[in-house]
């Protein structure tokens, strides 16, 4: 099934996508970057170095972390992370629903092995569509 993707450009370097909004997700939801970095099968380090490159985005940080001790480390979404989560997905859906009709009708049109059905062309659009 295609799918549209978002991504956002701030910049060299600074740029989110589906796979660090998923990583701030997993770390809302599990409480730890490494936690988050083995639920999509990646290191701690790169987990880590994905969550730095995240605050270092924006002026506000989107986790925070807590050494360890005796009440345990961890990492937790700043409220302003949540903002960023919210966004994207509302961002998102926008895309998606504007895109919908389109991205079905060149679904439609790849080759069998592309996603397990054949399908038609489709109609020609016109030169000032593109």
């Amino acid at each position: 099934m295609a799918r549209l993707t978002l991504r956002l450009d701030f910049g060299p370097g600074a740029a989110i996508g589906h796979g660090k909004i998923r990583l701030l997700e997993a770390v809302r939801d599990l409480g730890s970057i490494a936690a988050a970095g083995r639920s999509m099968a990646m290191s701690y380090r790169r987990a880590w170095l994905l969550v730095e490159a995240l605050n270092a985005i924006f002026e506000e940080p989107v986790i925070a972390t807590r050494h360890g001790g005796s009440s345990g480390g961890g990492a937790s979404l700043t409220a302003f992370g949540h903002r960023v989560i919210a966004h994207y997905r509302k961002m998102e859906a926008k895309a998606a629903d504007a895109v919908a009709a389109d991205l079905a009708e060149l679904e439609a049109a790849t080759r069998k092995g592309a996603h397990g059905r054949a399908g038609g062309l489709p109609p020609a659009l016109p030169d000032e569509a593109c």
